[in-house]
């Protein structure tokens, strides 16, 4: 009994790590990819972020900590830390504490599209 416990726990354990990690690997960025992440902001993100990326959507005011304003330069992004796959990352697990949910239900395609559209957003970093 204790065996068969062990496996399902372990099995559990291994359908979360691969339905909520995606690949951390950056797919090429082509005009479908980035087609469909336009599209996936549109619809899930907008709402909040505000369709510029901004921060500032009507159901985004109201939230506290208040969304992630996407213009400002990459590396000043709560939990993105300047880092592309750390974007995805937050896509694909959401933070905890915060409005910001996970989005397993998209492939990793998908999210990496949605990736790439956020962090388009940014303004570029200011030279030191």
């Amino acid at each position: 009994m204790k065996k068969i416990l062990w496996v399902i726990s372990a099995a559990a354990a291994l359908f979360f790590l691969l339905a909520f990690t995606g690949d951390p690997k950056p797919p090429k960025k082509t005009p479908q990819l980035l087609k469909q992440g336009k599209t996936i902001f549109e619809q899930t993100c907008a709402p909040c972020h505000g369709s510029k990326g901004d921060g500032k959507g009507p159901a985004g005011v109201a939230l506290k900590p208040p969304p992630t304003d996407f213009q400002k330069p990459l590396r000043e992004w709560p939990n993105a830390k300047g880092n592309l796959e750390k974007v995805f990352e937050v896509i694909s697990k959401g933070i905890p504490g915060s409005a910001m949910i996970a989005w397993p239900q998209y492939s990793d395609q998908q999210r990496w599209g949605l990736t790439y559209v956020v962090t388009g957003f940014a303004a570029p970093a200011k030279k030191r």
